[in-house]
Order: structure tokens, then C-alpha cells, then sequence
């Protein structure tokens, strides 16, 4: 891996026609665009959906009823995130592109901003305020993430911390959340590989769950430790679920893994968020990520799907020092011809049955994610 700390892919916004916005991500060198104009006839934006309060869990719940419409696994020749043609008017209207992020045309939230407040009284919904964006990681309709070169790897790492810190700062953004679905068994609903990012203007539950944890171990020891650093210091003294380690990274499946494949993906120092990585911190993390996907595809005789999802500090300054960025990567791929399903215990009671071992799944994981390596080079 060559350094890239002074990386700097070209930028260029632009709008689409029914006044979504839009932005090119150029890998560096890259001649500076002009934006060709989206000629569709859109129909105007639709009205945002609807939040309610669950007041038997505490939890918000979106109701995106208008997403019913949205594209559905088309053919490669009227696919949405592929260049502008003569035959196909895209999402993108210029005839290529590197990487590009654009506001969902189908958001579960937004394109409202506003504040929420801590409840709503039984009955009541407000409109479902926050945004929703598409990232696409490449012109080329087939492929995946994994198989993106170094470069084009990086050039997203730098979208998402572009859109981190441009999101971060919208009126009532309460937590950025990037991820990507990965295959038809997670429910893809595009085959062009791409990820999302949504910043919702509530803390999710999980994010909730993840954010009092940490900041009961920082109040526990008068905020000297954050708890995922704490666990990445026993996983690396342990060292028998890791799976890979950089100078600025680790990858381990975690102790207590609840899907039969998961590994979280930890930088060596208290980072928020993409924003707050340096330079070589983002070129490692382009690299090691690939590794780490490369090694994933290798388990089985087909691509493993997954769900990527970059846990994000949440933006309460009173909970954001406790928390630490990272990747937690799972799949529900048990074997190659089996997933598991959630089923009672685990979709109802949020009580997980792994029916693998972390340990045996890490050695097994360094074994290919070594080998892909070996391949690559």
C-alpha cells in the first residue's frame, strides 16, 4: 500500500432534476467536471413519511409507505446508479463517474430537517425528518466493494467522511450512519454496488444500547478508557479472535458474536467518526478494509453477503467522548448452503443464538483473509 495521506479526490455538486443534490467524487488527478444537466421530467419530491412513538419500547418508528414504489432488482440496462444513456436516464446524468453520493429519491426520512422532541402523546406522528443518501462505489454495474482498486477504495472512504461531517451539522441530526447491504439473501433491492447513509434525527436503539454501555465503563473509570478501546486491548492481548492488524487497525470477530460470521473492524485511537480520521489513518482503513472483504468472499465457493455497518459516534456532545468509531461486519451465513434466520428468540427477544464459535470462525478468517492477501500480491 503506497501512503496517500495528502489524498485528495476532486469534488463537484450538482442537482438533480426534481432538486435532489448530488456529488461527484473524482479519484485524484481527475480533470475537473462539469456536471452534465439532468433532463428527466421528475415528479415533485414526495412528502416526507411519518415518525411515531412507541411508547412501550421508547423507541421511534419510521412509516415510509411512498418507498412501496421504488426500484425493484431491474435489469443492468435500466439500472438507476449506472451512467446516463441514450436509452437509460439514470440517477447520474453524466455518461461516467469515479464515486457518487445523491439523495435517495425513496428516503425513509427526510428531506425535512427538524428538531424532534423526546416523545409524541399516543396517537400523533410527526413528519419523519432526517436524510437519506445513495453512495455509489463505481461506474460498473457488476462487482462488489471489495473488488474496487486501492484508489477507488480510498476515493469513497473520503465520500463517506465528506458526507460525515456535511451531515453531522443539518438542523436535528442526531446520529450518521453509513452502510451497505450486501446480496439478495440481506434484501438488495439494487444490484450495482452501492452503500447508504442515513442521518436520523434520533438516536437508533442500537446506537442507544452501544452509547450506554460506553459511557458507563468512561463514568466507571473517570473517563480515562473507552470501552471499545478497552475490549480491543484484551482482544490483541488475547490474540485468538483476531483476524488481521494494521498500525492504525485491528480486525477481530468479537467474543461474544451473535451472527455466525461478525467482525468488527477497530482504529488504535479514540476517533468519532470518518471526520475525525487523519490522512494515513484513511489510506490504512482503505486497505485494510479490502483485505478484510477479500477474505470474507473466500469462505464459500460464492460471495458471502453481509451488512456493513459503520458505527458512528452519536453527535450528543455528553455521549460522543465515550464512544469510538469502528465497523461491525455480519452475515448470516452459517455454512455454505445455510443462513440463519431470526427467528423467535432472537427477532423477538433480542436474544442471539450463535451456532458458531468466534474463535474457530477467526482462525478460519485469518487463514483466507492471509491467503487473499498472498493472491493480491
Amino acid at each position: 500500500m503506497t501512503a496517500l495521506a495528502d489524498f485528495s479526490p476532486t469534488i463537484t455538486r450538482s442537482t438533480l432534476a426534481d432538486g435532489r443534490d448530488l456529488v461527484y467524487f473524482d479519484d485524484p488527478g481527475a480533470e475537473p467536471r462539469i456536471p452534465a444537466r439532468d433532463g428527466r421530467e421528475l415528479p415533485e419530491r414526495a412528502e416526507p413519511g411519518e415518525l411515531r412513538f412507541d411508547a412501550l419500547s421508547g423507541d421511534w418508528v419510521a412509516v415510509a409507505a411512498h418507498r412501496q414504489a421504488r426500484t425493484h432488482l431491474p435489469p443492468a440496462d435500466a439500472c438507476p446508479l449506472c451512467p446516463t444513456t441514450p436509452s437509460n436516464a439514470s440517477e447520474i446524468p453524466d455518461s461516467n463517474y469515479d464515486v457518487v453520493v445523491f439523495e435517495n429519491r425513496f428516503p425513509s426520512l427526510g428531506p425535512v430537517l427538524a428538531e424532534l422532541p423526546g416523545s409524541l402523546a399516543w396517537g400523533e406522528g410527526v413528519p419523519a425528518a432526517g436524510r437519506c443518501e445513495v453512495v455509489s462505489f463505481t461506474s460498473e454495474h457488476t462487482g462488489s466493494f471489495g473488488g474496487l482498486p486501492y484508489v477507488r477504495a480510498r476515493t469513497v472512504v473520503e465520500a463517506w467522511a465528506h458526507r460525515t461531517a456535511e451531515l453531522s451539522a443539518l438542523k436535528g441530526i442526531r446520529q450518521v450512519f453509513p452502510f451497505e447491504n450486501r446480496g439478495a439473501q440481506i434484501g438488495v433491492t439494487l444490484h450495482h454496488p452501492h452503500g447508504q447513509i442515513y442521518a436520523y434525527p434520533y438516536l437508533t436503539p442500537r446506537g442507544a444500547q452501544l452509547a450506554a454501555a460506553a459511557q458507563r465503563h468512561f463514568e466507571a473509570t473517570d473517563g480515562t478508557q473507552t470501552l471499545l478501546g478497552s475490549l480491543l486491548d484484551r482482544e490483541r492481548s488475547d490474540g485468538s479472535r483476531i483476524v488481521l492488524e494494521g498500525r492504525h487497525f485491528t480486525a477481530f470477530v468479537p467474543f461474544a458474536a451473535r451472527w455466525p460470521v461478525e467482525v468488527h473492524l477497530v482504529p488504535h485511537r479514540d476517533v468519532p467518526d470518518f471526520a475525525g480520521l487523519t490522512g494515513e489513518e484513511k489510506d490504512e482503513l482503505a486497505d485494510v478494509y479490502l483485505r478484510l472483504l477479500a477474505g470474507v468472499d473466500t469462505l464459500y465457493d460464492t460471495p458471502t453477503p453481509y451488512i456493513a455497518a459503520w458505527n458512528q459516534a452519536p453527535l450528543d456532545p455528553a455521549l460522543r467522548p465515550a464512544s469510538r468509531f469502528h465497523l461491525q461486519l455480519t452475515s448470516p451465513r452459517r455454512a455454505a448452503d445455510k443462513l440463519k434466520f431470526l427467528a423467535g428468540s432472537e427477532a423477538a427477544m433480542g436474544a442471539f443464538i450463535n451456532d458458531t464459535r468466534a474463535e474457530d470462525v477467526a482462525a478460519r478468517l485469518r487463514e483466507v483473509v492471509a491467503s487473499a492477501s498472498g493472491a493480491a500480491r
